[in-house]
């Protein structure tokens, strides 16, 4: 029973996909929709870079404050428990310590990359 309704569903599927719509037209309809196409692609509506930079402004300062603020967080987080915790919370802090750190250095350092590119490219 599996089988006759898997073979009735492949027969649908082919009969689906075989069919083929065609159209009669003329040369000069196919010249008038080419042109047609082309003078709709050379619309006068282009990307303003004005938009575009306000936008990367807005990006650029919004995901710096969140970097910034979580780091500040974190950093507190650890200091926090470095100061109050026993000798052996003190290394577990001192060994996320290091992630911390590199984590800082390359969230702020592709900040300033972006920063740069940005200035370079303006």
């Amino acid at each position: 029973m599996k089988r006759k309704i898997f073979f009735i569903l492949i027969i649908f599927i082919l009969m689906i996909c075989s069919t083929h719509i065609v159209q009669a037209t003329t040369i000069s309809n196919i010249i008038q929709g080419a042109d047609g196409f082309i003078t709709n692609g050379s619309s006068s509506d282009m990307i303003a870079g004005d938009k575009i930079k306000n936008l990367s402004d807005i990006i650029y300062n919004v995901l710096l404050i969140l970097g910034t603020v979580i780091a500040v967080i974190v950093g507190s987080v650890l200091g926090i428990q470095f100061i109050t915790g026993s000798v052996e919370q003190k290394a577990k802090v001192k060994d996320s310590l290091i992630p911390f750190v590199i984590g800082c250095v390359v969230i702020f350092g592709a900040f300033g990359i972006w920063k740069l590119v940005i200035t370079i490219l303006r």
